[in-house]
């Protein structure tokens, strides 16, 4: 049997990439990597391997924040909002 292969996940490099681990969710952006959802990282094969990934994929997004210069604070995001078309 194969295991499947995580699709690559390079932080802050575009406004698409995605990364699961259970249903934790990371959204790429170019400015933010958005953390969302949980993870059950159990005492048993499964969790030892979810936590390498969380582990992996955190330390990608460190190193990639260290390499860059950092202001001070970012922004938050715009929000807009609009009309209900359904109204």
């Amino acid at each position: 049997m194969s295991k499947k292969k995580p699709a690559p996940f390079t932080p802050f490099a575009n406004e698409a990439d995605v990364a699961g681990i259970g249903d934790l969710m990371l959204e790429n952006r170019v400015d933010r990597i958005t953390i969302s959802g949980d993870v059950d990282l159990t005492a048993d094969v499964p969790g030892l391997e979810r936590a390498r990934r969380l582990h992996a994929l955190l330390g990608e997004i460190v190193a990639a924040l260290e390499a860059r210069e950092l202001p001070d604070e970012l922004p938050p995001p715009a929000v807009t909002t609009i009309d209900n078309p359904f109204d």
